[in-house]
């Protein structure tokens, strides 16, 4: 836990004092993967060690389109990423953009691609139930996301835009209905669209399909 949290941590670290707003997203991540954590701990998940791989595997998708980012590396890391990096560079865009242009990324298009890595070797020698157990520690990731909004909201998005409480009082909680709601239509899209890659065999077909969880996630 404490490894994958300090390389968060220590990206923030520099890019706050940097005045980089790419921290906006890791920082809003770092809290969720602090509670998905806190939930391995205290036995919220059916499956325990598929859920801590999930978590740890899902990160190392953003770190490694991240660190191809840094090095220039177009030829690694889906295209989302890099616009999503490219547009923190935007003057004047709302850090609830920032935040919502790396959830796109992360869930539409990584997502996806660490599912089929995790259910493909696995799927179809699963029982009925044990896939139940997945898809249901997979929506419980929903609830720990909404336990999180508001300290999401009151610790990263009103120091970047206070005008965030503004918005809560007048609009009915946009925010945490871009971010919750949202986030879990977009989720389970994704867990639908992952039973249909896994159940893909033909190569070609499989590599088409992941390009294309780049390609919907970039549109």
């Amino acid at each position: 836990h404490a490894h994958l949290l300090n390389r968060m941590a220590s990206y923030v670290d520099a890019w706050e004092h940097a005045g980089d707003r790419r921290t906006i997203f890791l920082a809003c991540y770092a809290l969720m993967t602090r509670n998905m954590l806190g939930g391995l701990d205290t036995g919220r998940f059916a499956d325990r060690a598929w859920v801590h791989d999930l978590v740890h595997n899902f990160a190392e998708y953003y770190f490694v389109a991240l660190e191809a980012y840094e090095r220039g590396d177009d030829q690694i890391g889906p295209h989302v990423w890099r616009q999503a990096h490219d547009l923190t560079r935007a003057p004047h865009m709302p850090p609830i953009v920032h935040l919502l242009l790396g959830v796109n990324a992360h869930i539409n298009c990584d997502l996806l691609l660490v599912l089929d890595d995790m259910l493909r070797a696995e799927w179809a020698d699963l029982s009925a139930e044990i896939r139940q157990q997945r898809h249901h520690d997979y929506l419980m990731v929903n609830t720990i996301i909404g336990e999180t909004i508001d300290i999401v909201q009151d610790t990263v998005l009103e120091r970047y835009s206070p005008a965030m409480e503004i918005i809560d009082v007048a609009f009915g909680s946009l925010d945490e209905w871009c971010t919750h709601r949202l986030i879990r239509n977009w989720r389970d899209d994704v867990w639908r669209r992952a039973q249909i890659l896994v159940a893909t065999d033909d190569p070609r077909q499989r590599d088409l399909l992941r390009i294309e969880a780049d390609t919907r996630a970039l549109d």
